[in-house]
């Protein structure tokens, strides 16, 4: 089996679903304000993936090097994908649909490898996910993808068995970071115990009463900074790479600038206490 490595993943993302038409000029707007992750999906239904290749394709060259950033795509199944706009043969098989999606994947990014491919959810059942996953240990074993992850995956048996089944084992996972699932607090100790890199997304949209809570807020003061980037900071100095996917170039040169300054011990162990 082989052993965990953990991706060298920037410690924020930029997040590209939901962009649309907008999505090659906001791609080339976190770049050039200093973004060097991008996350996005071969899903035409919330993603437009071509427009992330564009953007990437604006910024390539301005003293900026495809290796010098972290892409990362999913592949989704039949049942997540817009009926009319499936990028691959939903009448293939699984190991085929995988294959499919990576090659769409490629053209879009204009790249000829991706940092990390994510498979979406888990599948209705333990062996297709299984199916799935063999065919993107596939995809590691020939050189076109380096790291391999799940997304939307919050049962932490789920991931057991995809960690114990596999040959090459999960290195990221991505998930809504909310109270409905108490913040992932069984699962993320998981993730930190086999080198799991945990992702949050939703991470400012889910948690408005985080974000206005006494402690944040009193940090943000203190900080001379906002509630977001408190927040964020907090993730960051906890092991969660947090996704944002603001429109506002403002906010994305905020999002940052949460590296100019680091909480306490003692501060971040108050924020704990909140979720």
């Amino acid at each position: 089996m082989t052993s965990p490595c953990a991706p060298r993943i920037p410690p924020i993302l930029y997040g590209t679903a939901w962009k649309k038409h907008d999505t090659e000029r906001l791609v080339a707007t976190a770049l050039r304000v200093g973004f060097r992750g991008i996350d996005t999906a071969c899903q035409p239904k919330h993603y437009n993936e071509p427009g992330v290749g564009a953007g990437l394709a604006a910024c390539l060259g301005e003293q900026l090097r495809r290796e010098d950033l972290y892409l990362q795509t999913k592949f989704t199944s039949v049942s997540g994908q817009d009926p009319e706009r499936i990028p691959y043969d939903p009448a293939a098989t699984l190991t085929q649909q995988v294959g499919q999606s990576f090659e769409v994947s490629l053209r879009n990014l204009r790249t000829d490898y991706l940092d990390s491919m994510v498979l979406h959810s888990p599948l209705p059942s333990a062996k297709q996910t299984l199916e799935v996953w063999r065919a993107m240990e596939s995809l590691v074993d020939s050189g076109g993808v380096r790291h391999l992850g799940i997304s939307n995956c919050y049962q932490l048996r789920q991931l057991e068995t995809l960690w114990e089944s596999a040959r090459i084992k999960p290195t990221i996972l991505q998930n809504r970071f909310y109270a409905d699932t108490r913040y992932d607090h069984d699962i993320r100790t998981y993730c930190r115990r086999q080198h799991i890199t945990y992702q949050s997304f939703w991470t400012l949209t889910a948690n408005p009463q985080i974000l206005s809570h006494r402690t944040v807020t009193a940090l943000a003061q203190r900080y001379e900074r906002t509630a977001a980037q408190v927040l964020f900071r907090y993730l960051t100095q906890v092991g969660v790479v947090p996704l944002t996917g603001t429109r506002s170039q403002a906010h994305m040169r905020e999002d940052l600038e949460i590296f100019e300054f680091e909480l306490t011990a003692a501060e971040r162990d108050a924020m704990s206490s909140i979720f």
